[in-house]
């Protein structure tokens, strides 16, 4: 019998490419609200195209799309309807605590799934949603009670 070492995983991460309407306003979503830092950014002519934001472990990447010119777009609506991403937290609600306290207004804290869950939606309509493991029951609300006993 072989002892063969497990080959290491070829993927490492996803990371969603989100594209934005307005990457100034995005920036001030994701960095000044959500705590995300950027780590790279590309400028094209004088102006922020695109860039790479972490938080945590996590990332995300935005670039604005040209409204004119060569490779414009205009969308019909808000990209991001019906995008959402998730992200798994150790504490969720400490991530509603911090973004509450930047001046974003997430939703309240819910129980779904044994896991605390906020959600939050981007100037571009896409979904966020912070999760975290618990033993709450389910379709438990957050309040100031709840909290107490977390």
């Amino acid at each position: 019998m072989s002892l063969a070492a497990k080959p290491e995983p070829n993927v490492k991460q996803a990371v969603p490419f989100f594209a934005v309407s307005n990457i100034e306003q995005s920036l001030r979503f994701y960095v000044d609200g959500l705590g995300f830092e950027m780590k790279n950014k590309w400028i094209d002519e004088g102006k922020l195209r695109w860039c790479w934001l972490e938080l945590g472990a996590a990332a995300l990447m935005l670039q604005e799309f040209r409204k004119e010119g060569h490779d414009s777009w205009v969308p019909e609506g808000k990209v991001g309807v019906g995008v959402t991403v998730c992200f798994t937290c150790i504490d969720a609600l400490a991530i509603h605590r911090e973004v509450t306290a930047r001046g974003l207004q997430p939703s309240r804290p819910f129980v779904g799934n044994r896991m605390w869950v906020t959600n939050l939606l981007d100037p571009d309509g896409y979904k966020l949603s912070f999760e975290s493991p618990t033993d709450v029951p389910e379709e438990t609300v957050f309040s100031e009670a709840t909290d107490r006993k977390v």
